[in-house]
């Protein structure tokens, strides 16, 4: 009895001491998530552009769960919500079509920030998930640029999906642009062109790597048919891979694709200039700014980082200890020693 009273307090003392470790970086002082937030309080959106420049379709996986593993899939909300915005705010109209059409199975995760609360609360956005137009009813020529919302279901979707690639082959040669983040570009790895080429072939792309997927599901390799960055490799690609869970966005002519979530933003406005305009300005988010700073960090070290770090307007803190403990976890304990400095306000 006496040594479970001692482990007790041992685990008491270990669990008070990060706690106070935690509340050193003062994480509830940030600024809070506005769940009621509307389109309208959007500054980007409110005073973006007015002209009608076209449409744009965003594409969403039918597939709720990760083959038989009892793992969910489906879309990333993120990975939607966000580069709906933008093109919303850049003249575009969206409309959201999945293979089977309806209602396809969303993914949220825990860093929804005012956008992403935005686009829920706004009726006419959800009407369009909740309704989403099945792939076999679109007509390509009604779209000036395809983009593919990532989630883990497209790997089971979207590779042989015939609509899939007929709406790619006919945007793409009308002169339209081809967009994809995260899992996205699954819908790109067997598309052909009129000449019976493959669209990715040569090309400069990315997706969510390997060393990501790994790291987040050890048995990536047994519960998905492929790895995306293996098989994007196999279809002749020439895949660019950027640091782990940070924006990395590669624009090739008129195919954009983005590494993972982060990169949703940068995706969605590369497309914006791929269809030939500026994008509106938009206030960085403190999740960008913090995804910024890592950048710093890996590029330039710990010493530019933090002169950086000295001068940010605003981060999320709650990122950078993320990534401060995903560097841990890796037993990258420098770099995990730097960006928990980071963190600090």
């Amino acid at each position: 009895m006496r040594a479970l009273a001692v482990c007790m307090g041992v685990l008491a003392l270990l669990v008070a001491g990060g706690y106070l470790y935690l509340h050193g970086f003062e994480l509830d002082s940030q600024a809070k998530v506005n769940a009621q937030s509307q389109v309208t309080d959007l500054a980007f959106v409110r005073d973006g552009v007015r002209e009608k420049r076209g449409r744009i379709l965003a594409v969403l996986t039918s597939t709720p769960m990760i083959g038989d593993s009892g793992k969910k899939a489906g879309f990333e909300l993120t990975e939607l919500s966000r580069a709906y915005l933008v093109f919303l705010a850049n003249g575009y109209e969206v409309d959201i079509a999945s293979p089977l059409g309806g209602e396809p199975p969303m993914r949220k995760d825990d860093g929804l920030i005012d956008a992403d609360h935005a686009f829920l609360n706004d009726a006419e956005a959800m009407r369009k998930v909740n309704h989403s137009l099945p792939l076999a009813g679109i007509r390509a020529a009604d779209y000036a640029a395809v983009y593919f919302v990532g989630g883990k279901g497209t790997m089971f979707d979207f590779p042989d999906n015939p609509h899939i690639q007929q709406i790619v082959r006919e945007v793409y040669e009308s002169g339209g642009v081809i967009g994809a983040v995260c899992h996205g570009p699954a819908g790109l790895l067997n598309v052909r062109l009129g000449d019976g080429s493959l669209l990715i072939a040569g090309r400069q792309l990315t997706g969510f790597s390997n060393a990501e997927e790994l790291f987040l599901i050890e048995d990536a390799r047994e519960v998905f048919p492929f790895l995306l960055e293996d098989r994007l490799q196999e279809r002749g690609a020439t895949y660019r891979e950027g640091a782990l869970y940070l924006d990395n966005t590669i624009v090739d002519g008129r195919l954009v694709t983005g590494q993972n979530p982060w990169s949703t933003w940068s995706v969605a406005e590369s497309m914006i200039r791929a269809l030939g305009h500026e994008p509106v300005v938009r206030e960085a988010t403190a999740e960008e700014n913090s995804v910024a700073l890592l950048q710093t960090f890996h590029a330039k070290g710990s010493d530019a980082a933090l002169r950086e770090r000295a001068q940010a307007a605003h981060l999320d803190r709650g990122l950078l200890l993320m990534h401060a403990l995903v560097a841990g976890m890796q037993w990258r304990l420098a770099d995990a020693f730097v960006m928990q400095r980071l963190a600090r306000p």
